[in-house]
């Protein structure tokens, strides 16, 4: 068992309130009962423990601070948190804030470049598109202010190194090629284009049945936009699908039948499961109570509870199993397999969508290698 990426919630509450959000708009009531702010005391201990756990595994990982809003801890919380996590993790194991870039400031920017932290921001595209969707506590919009907070980003010295890129929720009845030219326009180094939360049970917005393909049908004209630009940005998503009809591996959770090693440490301490978990009835939570206060992380990810959530990445729908297409789509998220019938045994409630865009990218690699060819 090798983690990959270890998510530090170290903020239970969030200064947007976004209508798809799984952690407070789909059900899930736990983090009222969390502490607001991950203490000094929890921050130690996890400390201690990505340590033991580095060391274990003889392997890096990347620690990626969430939430909530993980930069509701401030300038100086911030600062504290990460030297505790340099002084106890070696090197190679990166740092990252996940954020949705409205509390991005000079002073935070500044400690998150002493301590060579890489920055991604949410945002779902223009003003339009965005503010449908990721409101503040009162209702009012927020693309501004996440705008202004990419913009002291780029503008910072060390902004090129920091800006690792957006993170965008797709919205199907939005212009692809709107919000493709909007990303290239504000000069965001990379898109993690994200399907939004549902299951078969509570289909994500945007789907009017299971077997439509609204989210596939616009990804694909990504995908027609991607592959014409001379000087694209990173798409993640396209990337790895690429990667995977091409027989190589892809590194995205949720594609191909690469093992995603994800670990999530909660402001208390609680050690949970990957939290999108928390958009069905059957959470996050593992049988076994775990906490960085009293248990060893290198164990427990060794533990056998541990490897059968691990496993759970792997599909068991007889539907899955036979299909030609499993190596690419890998399944799709296991939150979005759920129902209350079959719990997790089904297909991805997106595997009409990603059958449409997986062979859209056939079609482009086989006119590409006969460009090729006759040439």
């Amino acid at each position: 068992m090798r983690i990959d990426t270890v998510l530090l919630k170290v903020a239970s509450r969030c200064n947007l309130n976004c209508s798809y959000c799984y952690v407070y708009n789909m059900g899930d009531v736990t983090w009222r009962d969390k502490p607001k702010l991950m203490s000094s005391k929890t921050q130690a201990a996890v400390a201690i423990q990505l340590k033991r756990l580095v060391e274990s595994q003889s392997a890096p990982f990347a620690v990626v601070l969430h939430g909530g809003e993980p930069l509701m801890l401030g300038p100086q919380r911030l600062e504290s948190l990460f030297e505790t996590l340099r002084q106890s993790l070696p090197t190679d194991c990166s740092l990252n804030v996940q954020t949705n870039g409205a509390l991005l400031s000079p002073a935070i920017l500044d400690v998150c470049n002493r301590f060579g932290v890489t920055i991604s921001v949410s945002l779902d595209g223009p003003a339009h598109v965005h503010d449908k969707h990721r409101v503040d506590l009162r209702g009012n919009p927020t693309h501004s202010a996440v705008v202004a907070g990419v913009q002291a980003l780029r503008s910072h010295p060390s902004g090129q190194s920091m800006f690792s890129g957006v993170l965008a929720v797709v919205d199907p009845a939005s212009s692809p090629d709107e919000v493709y030219q909007y990303f290239k326009d504000l000069g965001a180094p990379s898109i993690d284009f994200l399907y939004r939360d549902g299951n078969w049970d509570t289909l994500p917005s945007g789907k009017k049945r299971a077997d439509t393909s609204e989210y596939g049908d616009w990804m694909s004209r990504i995908l027609d936009l991607y592959c014409s630009d001379p000087q694209p940005p990173r798409i993640r998503f396209l990337d790895d699908l690429i990667k995977l009809v091409a027989g190589g591996a892809g590194t995205k959770e949720g594609m191909g039948i690469t093992d995603f090693g994800i670990v999530v440490i909660d402001t208390d301490g609680t050690i949970t499961k990957n939290d999108t978990l928390k958009s069905t009835p059957l959470g996050d939570r593992f049988d076994k109570e775990w906490s960085v206060h009293t248990s060893d992380l290198a164990e427990v990810v060794r533990s056998s509870d541990f490897a059968n959530y691990h496993a759970a990445q792997r599909p068991t729908s007889a539907i899955c199993s036979t299909c030609e297409e499993l190596s690419i789509c890998g399944g799709g998220m296991v939150t979005h397999r759920y129902s209350t019938k079959c719990g997790y045994d089904n297909p991805t409630v997106f595997c009409t969508d990603q059958r449409k865009l997986i062979s859209r990218i056939r079609r482009r690699l086989a006119a590409h290698l006969a460009r090729r060819t006759a040439a």
